[in-house]
C-alpha cells in the first residue's frame, strides 16, 4: 500500500483482524524511512482539502472528519480518541419505550416546550434518588441534548441583568460551549484550574466575580476533558460565592456518577453524587442521556432549574421579550423553543422509562458503563509505557478516577505537535489548547477502544516511541 511519497507500508495486523485473530507482529512492522502509518504528505494534503486552518485549535468535528477521511483514503483504521461518542449499545429500555410511544401516535403531535408530564415527573424523582435534591417536575425541562440546554441557559443568564453580561468557564472544558457564545457574541472569560484547586480555586473565582460582570459559571463534573472532579468543599464554597454575587452556576453532569472512586448508582442511598445544588439555589443542572444511557443519537437531556431560580423575575428579560420576565418561562418559551421547538416527543418517553428503571433499582446506569474506566486504565498504561504522561492526574492530593476521558502529554512537545505526530501513527485526538487548557497535551477518549484495538495501539505507540527518541 502506497500512501505518500517515499512511504510504503505493510500492515500484517490488518489481515489477522479480518480473520478474527490478533497476532501482534514483531517490530519494526512498517517498511519506510520512518515508521509512520500515514505520511506527512498525505496528512497535509487532507488537511488542506478539508480547509482546516490550524490543527492546534481544530474542532472535534474537524478532527473526526480528518481521521475518517484518512481511513477512507487508505483503508487503514484509526485509533479513534477524538470524539466522545458512546462505545456501548443504547439502553434497550429506552428503545422499547420509544417504540411503544410511536404506536400511540404521538409522532403526529407537537411536544409541549415544557416537556411531557411523565418525563418531568421521573426527572424530579431521579434527581431526588441520586442527588438527594428537591426540584419540582415543573422545573425539569427536556432539551435536545445538553448542548441545547447550555446554549439556552447561557443566553438567558447573560440577558437577565444589563451589567452582568459575561460567562466564566472553569477550564479545561468542552470546546462547543465557547463556540456557542461565538454565535450570539456573548462575552466570556476563563482560566485553567490546573494550578488552582482548593482555596486557590475559590480565591481565583472570587477575583472574577468581584468585578460585577459575571452572570454565570459553567463547568463539567467530572470534567471534560481532564476528568478531575470538584470536591465537596470546593462545591460548597463556589455555592456560597454564587449567592454572594448573584451568579448562576451551570453544572454539566454529562458523566453522571462516572467518578468510579466512589460507588454511586444506588437510588435513595448514600453516597449521593456531588452537585452544586446542595449549596445554592442559583443553579441549572444539565443531565444528558448520551453517556449514562448510551443514548447519544436521540439527542435528549434535562435542563434542571432550581425552583427559586425558575420563579425569579427580571426586568431586563421582561423588557427584551415582552413578557413577565420570569426566568424559567423566558428560558423555555422565548429561548429554548426558538432554538428547537421542543424535544422529540417519542424520545421523551424513552428517557422517562430509563430514568424510572434507574430510580426503581432495576437498571444500574453507573455499572452499565463502567467499561470505560477499564478501557482507560489499560490505555493509560499503554501510553505511559511508551514515554507519555497523564497531564491532569490529581484532584488536589487524590489520584483522579479512570473514566470516559483522560489527558496525555509527551516530553516537551506542545499540543499541536503531539496531536499531529500521533496522526502519523493512526491515532486521532484533540488538543488540550482547544479546551482552554494551558498545559501541553491532548484529550483522549476511551469509548471507541474495543479489545481488538489494544495490540494495534501498542504497535503504533512503539513506533512513535522509536521515532521520537532523543
Amino acid at each position: 500500500m502506497n500512501i505518500g511519497k517515499n512511504y510504503t507500508l505493510v500492515f500484517p495486523f490488518i489481515l489477522t483482524i479480518f480473520n478474527g485473530q490478533i497476532n501482534k507482529p514483531k517490530p519494526p512492522f512498517f517498511i519506510m524511512e520512518k515508521r509512520y502509518t500515514f505520511s506527512e504528505e498525505l496528512i497535509n494534503k487532507t488537511i488542506k482539502e478539508l480547509n482546516i486552518t490550524d490543527l492546534g485549535t481544530a474542532t472535534i468535528g474537524e478532527v473526526a472528519r480528518l481521521a475518517s477521511t484518512l481511513e477512507k483514503e487508505t483503508g487503514v483504521p484509526f485509533i479513534r480518541m477524538d470524539q466522545g461518542a458512546p462505545g456501548f449499545d443504547a439502553c434497550k429500555i429506552g428503545i422499547e419505550a420509544e417504540k411503544k410511544a410511536l404506536d400511540t401516535n404521538v409522532a403526529s403531535k407537537y411536544p409541549s416546550p415544557y416537556g411531557v408530564g411523565i418525563l418531568k415527573k421521573e426527572s424530579s424523582i431521579f434527581i431526588k434518588a441520586f442527588l438527594n435534591i428537591d426540584i419540582s417536575p415543573r422545573s425539569c425541562i427536556p432539551t435536545t441534548g445538553s448542548v441545547t440546554a447550555s446554549f439556552g441557559s447561557m443566553i438567558a443568564c447573560s440577558q437577565r441583568e444589563e451589567k452582568k453580561d459575561t460567562i466564566l468557564f472553569l477550564d479545561p472544558g468542552f470546546p462547543i460551549h465557547k463556540a456557542q457564545l461565538n454565535i450570539t457574541g456573548t462575552k466570556y472569560l476563563s482560566f485553567d484550574i490546573y494550578n488552582f484547586r482548593g482555596e486557590a480555586l475559590i480565591q481565583k473565582i472570587e477575583k472574577f466575580l468581584a468585578k460585577g460582570n459575571i452572570c454565570a459559571i459553567l463547568y463539567s463534573n467530572p470534567n471534560n476533558p481532564a476528568w478531575v472532579c470538584l470536591t465537596e468543599k470546593e462545591l460548597k464554597q463556589i455555592g456560597a460565592l454564587a449567592d454572594k454575587y448573584d451568579v448562576t452556576i451551570l453544572e454539566d453532569l454529562a458523566y453522571f456518577g462516572m467518578d468510579y472512586r466512589t460507588n454511586f448508582g444506588k437510588p435513595f442511598e448514600k453516597p449521593y453524587i456531588p452537585t452544586i445544588a446542595k449549596y445554592t439555589d442559583n443553579y441549572i443542572l444539565m443531565l444528558s442521556a448520551s453517556k449514562i444511557f448510551s443514548y447519544a443519537g436521540q439527542r435528549m437531556a434535562i435542563c434542571c432549574i432550581s425552583d427559586k431560580l425558575f420563579e425569579k423575575r427580571h426586568q431586563q428579560l421582561a423588557k427584551r421579550y415582552n413578557n413577565a420576565g420570569i426566568f424559567g418561562d423566558t428560558l423555555v418559551n422565548s429561548i429554548l423553543y426558538m432554538i428547537t421547538s421542543g424535544a422529540t416527543h417519542t424520545t421523551q418517553y424513552g428517557y422517562a422509562e430509563m430514568l424510572k428503571s434507574a430510580t426503581d433499582g432495576k437498571y444500574n446506569f453507573v455499572e452499565a458503563v463502567k467499561g470505560y474506566a477499564e478501557r482507560t486504565e489499560k490505555m493509560k498504561h499503554c501510553f505511559e509505557k511508551h514515554g507519555f504522561h497523564v497531564v491532569y492526574n490529581k484532584d488536589i492530593d487524590e489520584q483522579i478516577s479512570d473514566g470516559f476521558f483522560f489527558t496525555i502529554g509527551y516530553k516537551n512537545m506542545n499540543c499541536a505537535e503531539i496531536m499531529k505526530e500521533l496522526l502519523h501513527y493512526g491515532i486521532s485526538s484533540i488538543t488540550l489548547s482547544s479546551t482552554g487548557s494551558e498545559e501541553n497535551g491532548i484529550r483522549a477518549c476511551s469509548s471507541q477502544m474495543v479489545d481488538k484495538m489494544f495490540p494495534i495501539l501498542e504497535e503504533r505507540l512503539y513506533a512513535f516511541e522509536l521515532d521520537n527518541k532523543e
